[in-house]
């Protein structure tokens, strides 16, 4: 039996995307708030002996959280068979390491918090530069996708002559490999980041390369200021307006319209988080995933 897709507020479009992919089923909820903040959930659809999905993109957490959680175990007291959540973008990656004392492994809390209600965890690109698997933190079966191929192939489809830019040693593995099946050249970031906003950026060898359509790449664009910094070491060198691409288009604040009156000729991201910049559909692999699990 095929399983109920639900959406948690916000995520409509996506979960009906993915059901149509899946031929399966979608459900029904109420989720709003009571007049004092709480958070009141009710399941609309029968799902007594169903597995369901639950597609829910993590990006500003905080407040997505309760919703999912009461969701999943609301689910399971109807009879819900096994919960498997969705979450193309996975918040709180990036806290992998204590970088200041007193500071806590919000990664880990937050896979344990994940981990004690779902079954399944689906997710695309996770930010592991300091882990080797998502099963050092996480307890349940994780199911790890990468929009990569969907990269490479629209630079070599739609990018005259591009030189790929990463933004850092630590991606330098992903970006030569996005490089590699683009059949593009690459070069790597030199960066210090001295807080949440500030960053200092240096772009090698760039000069060798006047003739080529800068890309830069990177797998979350949040307050976009290595891409800024990096046009502008790009204009000073003489080279072309670059395209930026990003997996999950986070933005927070006015990063967006920041990069953009840098002087970029465009920005592409996948459609993890939905945003303005969505060019890169990655339903279809989400869905060739789920459907191994649920047609096996």
């Amino acid at each position: 039996m095929k399983p109920i897709v639900f959406a948690l507020p916000g995520n409509e479009t996506f979960a009906q995307q993915l059901a149509t992919a899946l031929e399966a089923d979608t459900g029904e909820t109420t989720i709003r708030n009571f007049p004092d903040g709480e958070t009141y959930v009710r399941v609309l659809t029968d799902v007594n002996g169903r597995e369901v999905i639950l597609v829910c993109t993590l990006d500003h957490p905080d407040g997505k959280l309760l919703p999912l959680y009461f969701l999943s175990h609301t689910l399971k007291s109807l009879g819900a068979k096994c919960t498997c959540i969705v979450a193309p973008y996975l918040a709180y990656m990036r806290q992998d390491k204590v970088f200041h004392p007193g500071e806590g492994i919000t990664s880990a809390y937050f896979a344990k918090l994940i981990s004690g209600f779902a079954e399944r965890l689906f997710t695309i690109d996770p930010h592991l530069h300091r882990r080797t698997s998502m099963a050092e933190i996480y307890s349940v079966p994780c199911m790890v996708l990468h929009a990569s191929t969907l990269i490479s192939d629209y630079i070599r489809d739609h990018i005259g002559n591009p030189l790929l830019i990463g933004p850092d040693s630590e991606s330098e593995q992903w970006v030569s490999q996005v490089a590699k099946d683009a059949n593009a050249p690459y070069i790597v970031l030199e960066k210090v980041r001295k807080g949440d906003t500030e960053v200092n950026v240096t772009v090698p060898q760039v000069e060798k390369y006047k003739d080529h359509t800068p890309v830069l790449v990177d797998d979350i664009i949040s307050t976009a200021r290595t891409m800024i910094e990096t046009v502008n070491h790009l204009k000073k060198a003489g080279m072309k307006p670059p395209v930026c691409i990003g997996v999950h288009a986070v933005f927070a604040g006015n990063a967006y319209e920041e990069l953009q009156n840098a002087g970029v000729d465009s920005i592409i991201t996948c459609n993890t988080i939905a945003h303005a910049s969505n060019a890169l559909d990655v339903t279809a692999l989400m869905a060739a995933s789920l459907n191994k699990i649920f047609l096996s």
